[in-house]
């Protein structure tokens, strides 16, 4: 059976509080979802929201034209007496979610009407769509609730409906109440009733909308809606995502499904969603979070090494990533070995234990280590001398005044010889990296890109507190620099300077390798 994914993070996600993308944000979201994810269809406003929403609607839609995609371009529209209609033609849009209200309360309760006035309010804005060349699909607004509380009114409702021009039949679960096993009693009602396709629609109240989403495909449904990152109002909507894992992997057999969507751009979807939100991807959120492929405990990276024993089928690799084994007090020498071999480093059975000994001892104290730092803690332990820091962060000097753009003065100690440099920045910290940039400009040397920048500050209010500083560069490929200190941008100088000793390291043995 083919499933569509109908991606609502543009109009639904953006309905989560504080997010509201820019035009130029709506329109590369777009193009990522149907181009690159390649999801079945994408709906990406609500009529008459905004003035903004018309620019952004019509630059995806004459996008979409030239790409043949706009069958795939939907928006929310509102029972208004065609003025929802007008709206969305003025941008561009050729296909019309219509909100509808599929519970009984809701009708009576908002709109004060009857069911019967409801209807035809309904069927005059449906006729007027497909007069204007639009088509239309119906949105059962508090449907869950509507099949709980008054199944009548639903079936009034969709005895109706159905004799109308409308496409599909769009089921919310509204405030997010139904459990899986309701999700597929209802459905299957709703399918063997009327021979029309049904998609759903779920939101996330009690952490069941993925479980739902999938119970719903089980009991007929030929579509379901997500949003990147599980965006939304309250507490969001299905996850695309662990929508699409859970589908695939979960419904086998007889209940296998078909979907267009490409998982390899899953996770770099979910990283641009996270940077044009401001809304962090949880460390621990399935497919798309920091650590979800990261084995911590050190039996795990043993079972691993001896027969993958600790890998279920959401391997890495499906979704563009790789498996990491974390450095802390919860590594054992498999975890410390499965880095070293991504270095391209042996040690022997005595060194190894020196060396994990240390990495757990740092981890009781709350410091993360990341697998580019395993070499200076190797130096460190083991008094070797080949892998000692050749940059050193000799002097700093950072002024920070009201009303004066803030300067830094930085003395580099690179191979015994100074460097230094002075620099104005937006801050303290980007005058201290465009002082960097100076030194490095002057003897030839390039920087990673920044990627992203996480302080950690402990809860209680203690200003004495040390802070963690995390730093993502990429240089090629992305790597991770950790700084601990109680001044924050002290800790990001920390972080800093490991990198710069990082790709030093490995210059230098690229240097190697082609003597």
């Amino acid at each position: 059976m083919k499933v569509q994914i109908m991606d609502t993070t543009l109009r639904d996600g953006e309905q989560t509080p504080g997010v509201a993308f820019t035009e130029n944000e709506k329109f590369n979201i777009a193009r990522m979802l149907l181009e690159e994810v390649k999801v079945d269809r994408i709906e990406v406003t609500s009529a008459r929201i905004s003035e903004g929403d018309v620019g952004a609607a019509k630059k995806i839609t004459e996008w979409a034209a030239r790409k043949g995609f706009t069958d795939r371009v939907e928006a929310l529209a509102f029972v208004d007496g065609g003025k929802s209609v007008d709206w969305l033609c003025d941008a561009g849009i050729k296909r019309m979610n219509l909100l509808c209200k599929g519970s009984l309360r809701h009708v009576t309760k908002q709109l004060k009407k009857t069911p019967e006035e409801h209807f035809s309010d309904i069927e005059k804005d449906v006729r007027y769509a497909v007069r204007k060349g639009m088509t239309v699909n119906i949105y059962l607004e508090d449907w869950s609730n509507g099949m709980k509380d008054s199944p009548e009114y639903v079936k009034d409702f969709m005895d109706f409906c159905v004799k109308l021009p409308v496409e599909r039949f769009l089921l919310p679960d509204t405030l997010g109440i139904l459990t899986p096993s309701k999700t597929y009693e209802f459905m299957r009602r709703m399918v063997t009733g009327w021979p029309v396709p049904f998609e759903f629609h779920a939101h996330n109240d009690y952490d069941l909308a993925v479980a739902n989403s999938l119970e719903a495909v089980r009991g007929g449904a030929c579509g379901v809606h997500t949003t990147v990152n599980g965006l939304g109002e309250r507490t969001g909507n299905a996850a695309l995502s662990s929508v699409v894992s859970v589908l695939k992997d979960h419904l086998t057999g007889e209940e296998a499904v078909e979907m267009a969507v490409n998982e390899e751009a899953l996770s770099k979807i979910s990283k641009i969603v996270e940077a044009f939100s401001g809304i962090r991807i949880p460390g621990n959120k399935p497919i798309i979070g920091e650590n979800v492929f990261t084995q911590t405990c050190g039996v795990h990276a043993d079972g691993d090494i001896k027969d993958n024993l600790y890998c279920n089928r959401l391997a890495p690799e499906r979704f563009g990533r790789f498996r990491k084994y974390a450095l802390g007090k919860s590594s054992g020498k498999a975890s410390v070995a499965k880095n070293l071999e991504e270095l391209g480093i042996e040690l022997d059975k005595e060194s190894l234990a020196k060396v994990t000994a240390r990495i757990v001892e740092l981890g009781d104290r709350k410091e993360n280590v990341t697998t580019d730092e395993l070499p200076y803690i190797i130096s460190d332990v083991l008094g070797s001398k080949e892998e000692e820091y050749h940059i050193k962060v000799k002097n700093y000097y950072l002024c920070h005044a009201r009303d004066l753009s803030p300067v830094a003065t930085v003395c580099l100690n690179i191979d015994g010889e100074l460097h230094e440099a002075t620099s104005p920045g937006d801050g303290q910290y980007d005058a201290f990296m465009k002082a960097i940039r100076k030194i490095y400009n002057e003897i030839g040397k390039e920087l990673p890109e920044l990627v992203d920048y996480i302080v950690t500050i402990p809860p209680g209010g203690k200003t004495s507190a040390l802070v963690e500083t995390v730093i993502t560069w990429r240089n090629g490929k992305e790597f991770k620099t950790r700084g601990l200190d109680s001044d924050q941008t002290a800790s990001a100088i920390k972080a800093t300077a490991k990198m710069l000793n990082v790709i030093d390291r490995k210059s230098r043995l690229g240097e190697k390798s082609e003597g």
